[in-house]
């Protein structure tokens, strides 16, 4: 491990900092130990070149264990309510016998990367219960809302027990692609009453949602009214989802419980219908291969500034770009003819 602290409080740089063992936290994982699946997200979360080959051992180890449990994408502008939401139907789904993992991504500064993290004090009950797991995870600007290895923290959470995970994106604003290509079901929430009904949902957004739900219902029942109204129609010019299952429009408030229920059992109902179709095994396939393709292009990019001479060569034409003596065409061009 790389010697240089300074990054670490001066009261503890003079400590030893042990890396990891990825067999003790295999078996702490498998065991289901929630302080073990900290440190083991931790882990894979690290960049350190010295850390990459235990990240892939852990990785490896794990899999056989994981690719059973629900996983639910949820996104919503901010001030939709997602945290209040997110809590209020992990309660509800723990009360039905499932074990609830929750990785919540804050947003990050562009600048510092650095962030709130602040869903566990947003979700303090569910934090607290024996059968949930709240992962706040910077985006440090990741595009889709969701952390460079959220998918890769779902798997060890799998693997230690939690059957359904349920991943919180930034908000509406940024591709939500990535958070749908590793989840089974898109929840979209919406509230009513924001001036625009359709509250600048882009329409990739909407293509993807499963199920849409009108928070704050509550609030004032004529726009809500409207606003599922409105959105029942904006669905219509959509083609039909590859699952064929009808998108839903729900309506009802995070804080009543009756309502949460029944988006409950909307979740749990469309889960059964995508299984007994098949088409949550071919999803699970074609995400498989589209994980493949951003590992790949990942690894290729990484590989690619590894390389002394490719930096220095970018370096140039980014100040030439600067300097207008070369469009960014003609220098992205000059990359890959000189890498070939």
């Amino acid at each position: 491990m790389s010697s240089d602290t300074s990054g670490i409080n001066p009261r503890f740089s003079k400590k030893t900092l042990h890396r990891p063992d990825p067999d003790t936290l295999i078996k702490g994982i498998l065991k289901g130990d929630i302080t073990v699946l900290s440190r083991g997200i931790t882990f894979i979360e690290s960049s350190k070149e010295e850390d990459q080959a235990g990240k892939h051992r852990i990785i490896q180890a794990l899999l056989p264990y994981t690719g059973q449990s629900l996983r639910i994408g949820i996104t919503g502008i901010p001030g939709a309510g997602k945290s209040t939401l997110i809590e209020a139907l992990g309660l509800e789904l723990i009360s039905q016998g499932h074990k609830v993992a929750v990785l919540a991504v804050d947003p990050s500064s562009q600048l510092s990367k650095g962030s709130i993290l602040g869903d566990k004090t947003r979700m303090e009950q569910l934090s607290r219960h024996p059968n949930a797991y709240i992962r706040p995870t910077p985006s440090a600007g990741t595009m889709g809302g969701v952390a460079r290895h959220t998918r890769e923290a779902m798997l060890l959470c799998e693997a230690a027990g939690f059957d359904i995970i349920l991943i919180e994106t930034v908000g509406v604003g940024q591709s939500e692609t990535a958070v749908h290509s590793m989840t089974d079901l898109f929840l979209l929430l919406a509230i009513p009453g924001t001036g625009d009904e359709l509250q600048g949902i882009k329409r990739g957004i909407m293509e993807m949602a499963d199920i849409i739900f009108i928070n704050k219902a509550d609030i004032n029942p004529e726009k809500v009214r409207q606003t599922q109204k409105q959105l029942e129609n904006a669905l219509h010019f959509f083609p039909l989802h590859a699952s064929e299952q009808p998108v839903q429009v729900l309506t009802g408030s995070a804080i009543q419980k009756p309502t949460v229920a029944e988006l409950c059992q909307s979740i749990l109902k469309y889960a059964q219908a995508i299984r007994n179709s098949g088409y949550f095994e071919s999803q699970r396939k074609e995400q498989s291969v589209w994980w493949f393709k951003e590992t790949l292009d990942q690894e290729i990019l990484k590989r690619f500034y590894q390389q002394n001479k490719n930096n220095q060569m970018v370096d140039h034409l980014r100040q030439q770009v600067s300097e207008g003596k070369l469009d960014p065409f003609q220098a992205a061009d000059q990359v890959m003819k000189a890498w070939k």
